[in-house]
């Protein structure tokens, strides 16, 4: 893992992009997210199919063409400073491919920001763009639309970024120790789901890998962090920070399998990081340098994450 490009923060009357590279979002939702933005004084504008559902399978907002012609032209525009994801979902994986990674690299570093689905782009971008991103809230999400301080943390992130760069455990470390790594990650299921694609991460190596997931039972958890484990994509890994695990269970169930599969990789391990599905989520950069001290509970940045 190297340390990637931080792009520049944004600042007052800055033009946002919200696309939906993933799953469909109710017009309601985007509205309310737009409001949140201006009230940021944000100049927020809506890519031109986020509001589509496609034909045939109504879990995706629109074609994967047309899904992937809005992230690549609200990139590629040189009036948009940042790209906001409306929601996850699913989807990623089907436009990825159809982006075309050399006019997006010729248009510049700007702000990137998603989470859950948007691990793949997530992931794409890291290494097609060698850019630093932000694993945040959704901006037609209810957690973005409800909690304040899912927007404080994120609008702290885009504007002053100095202000955020310690993250504090609610949990205790379940592998004591101290790491330092590049931070990478995300949702767990679409980590393993992206295994040895074009786009992925080829390994952990050298990283801090920030991982949750929502809606899955023990076992599967099992089952895809084994996965991970044993095409060997966590050899090297030099810490874990854990985050939300939303209707995954008992957590006790949950947290017997994060032991079991991650304590034998001789790394810090730490649970309940308060990033991902959860209420008043945390915004964090991916591909920046951390230190990760699991016996104090904190994840510390070693720069902000934007210029």
């Amino acid at each position: 893992m190297r340390e990637l490009l931080r792009p520049s923060r944004l600042a007052p009357g800055a033009r946002v992009a919200v696309v939906a590279p993933s799953g469909p979002v109710p017009e309601e939702r985007v509205q309310a997210g737009l409001d949140v933005l201006r009230g940021w004084d944000l100049d927020p504008v809506v890519a031109p199919h986020v509001l589509d559902r496609h034909g045939e399978f109504d879990y995706l907002a629109g074609t994967d063409a047309d899904r992937a012609a809005d992230l690549q032209a609200a990139w590629c525009d040189p009036s948009v400073d940042a790209v906001l994801c409306a929601r996850g979902g699913y989807g990623a994986q089907r436009m990825v491919d159809l982006l075309d990674w050399d006019a997006m690299r010729a248009a510049g570093p700007k702000v990137f920001v998603g989470f859950s689905d948007i691990t793949v782009l997530h992931q794409a971008f890291a290494n097609r763009l060698g850019l630093v991103t932000l694993h945040g809230p959704a901006a037609a999400g209810i957690d973005f639309i409800k909690h304040a301080r899912a927007q404080e943390h994120l609008k702290d992130t885009l504007f002053a970024p100095e202000r955020v760069r310690t993250l504090v455990s609610a949990g205790t470390a379940l592998v004591a120790g101290r790491a330092r790594g590049v931070t990478l990650g995300g949702c767990l299921s679409m980590l393993a789901s992206d295994l040895a694609t074009p786009h992925a991460h080829e390994g952990a190596r050298g990283g801090l890998l920030l991982i949750e997931d929502v809606g899955e039972r023990a076992y599967r958890i099992d089952r895809m962090l084994t996965q991970l484990l044993r095409s060997g994509w966590l050899d090297g890994v030099t810490g874990i920070a854990l985050g939300s695990w939303v209707r995954c269970g008992p957590y006790e169930e949950v947290r017997a399998v994060l032991v079991d599969r991650l304590g034998g990789l001789g790394v810090p391990v730490v649970e309940e990081f308060g990033f991902g599905h959860c209420e008043g989520a945390s915004t964090i950069p991916f591909g920046v340098r951390a230190e990760l001290d699991a016996d104090a509970g904190t994840l510390t940045l070693d720069e902000p994450a934007l210029l």
